[in-house]
């Protein structure tokens, strides 16, 4: 059996991580923008009524933030086709 200190090695040699994220990574938070923000306002508009029985506008503001986030979910998947240039 292998000590921790013998298998060191091999997990650090990857490139050294300086806690800052790539140009790249930027780039694919920046494209997936839109829909992050959806989710984060679907989760916003469950979690009001976590606490009490959802009205009427609640459940109108639940399936508006649904469809929103599947919508910008939607546009991501099909950018991500486009800019690959296939079809499935």
């Amino acid at each position: 059996m292998k000590s921790i200190a013998a298998l060191q090695a091999a997990v650090t040699a990857a490139a050294p991580f300086d806690g800052e994220p790539s140009d790249a990574e930027l780039d694919a938070i920046e494209r997936e923008l839109p829909a992050i923000l959806a989710d984060v306002a679907l989760l916003d508009a469950q979690i009001m009524t976590i606490d009490r029985i959802p009205s009427e506008l609640d459940e109108r503001r639940i399936r508006r933030a649904r469809r929103r986030a599947l919508a910008a979910r939607r546009d991501l998947i099909n950018r991500a086709v486009t800019v690959s240039g296939g079809a499935a």
